[in-house]
């Protein structure tokens, strides 16, 4: 398992987006009720943010709750909820000790009242920070993303504000909710799935990709080590030929 001392710290992925997975299974394995296993979970959130923190990562995002998850039982939507407040409220003087900032992406309106508000809260108590950006996607899939992105062009035309040939790859980009922040080269998702599941898909067009088996509350530093040791024995060539970047 790689160390900080393995990680060539001028080449670390500037952006690292994680799809934390097996939270459920973990807790099954353990007898216990798959928000057992989100409880545990926000120990490997801490643990990979002072990771990154350490190497010099300037952004996370954090898969925390997609628009397909508001379909789970609704005990489970509940305690997720009640989760996120309660955490919410306990990091929130850690981030600003730590210099981290937060953001959130996805359909924040969505969310129950009380969360939205904490979360609004904890955004503007960091939004100072100058440190490394924590970004939860909550509510938020990229199919809904491009959706309502599209909407929002498809009015400016209709009204005269845009011309369809303003349209290209950075306009889009400029319309989607990660515009203020650079595409992530590195996609980690843990527990042996294999696909990105509605997340970031504009944004993971040149990501490499890391999927280990290991289940989001067992994942600690040596994890995001490991991940980031590995994308930097890659070659990231954009399309041209090796060749071509050397």
């Amino acid at each position: 398992m790689a160390s900080k001392e393995n990680i060539d710290l001028l080449r670390v992925p500037r952006h690292v987006a994680i799809i934390m997975d097996g939270n459920g299974r973990w807790a099954k394995k353990k007898g216990n009720q798959r928000i057992f296993g989100h409880r545990y979970g926000v120990a490997a959130v801490k643990e990979t943010i002072e990771a990154a923190a350490e190497i010099g990562i300037g952004y996370v995002t954090l898969y925390a709750f997609s628009t397909e998850n508001w379909n789970r039982p609704k005990t489970e939507v509940d305690a997720l909820m009640a989760l996120l407040v309660s955490t919410l409220g306990n990091e929130l003087d850690t981030l600003i000790k730590n210099n981290v900032r937060l953001m959130a992406i996805g359909d924040i309106d969505s969310l129950p009242g009380i969360v939205g508000r904490n979360l609004q809260q904890s955004i503007a108590k960091t939004s100072m920070n100058t440190g490394l950006v924590l970004v939860l996607a909550l509510s938020y899939s990229g199919r809904w993303e491009l959706t309502r992105s599209v909407k929002q062009i498809a009015l400016d035309i209709a009204n005269g504000v845009i011309s369809p040939n303003d349209i290209d790859e950075k306009f889009i980009s400029s319309r989607l909710q990660t515009s203020s922040i650079p595409d992530p080269e590195l996609l980690i998702r843990t527990s042996g799935e294999y696909r990105v599941s509605n997340f970031l898909l504009w944004q993971i067009a040149y990501s490499e990709f890391y999927f280990t088996d290991t289940l989001w509350p067992d994942f600690r530093k040596e994890h995001l080590f490991d991940a980031v040791y590995d994308y930097q024995q890659r070659e990231r060539r954009f399309g041209k030929t090796s060749e071509q970047i050397s």
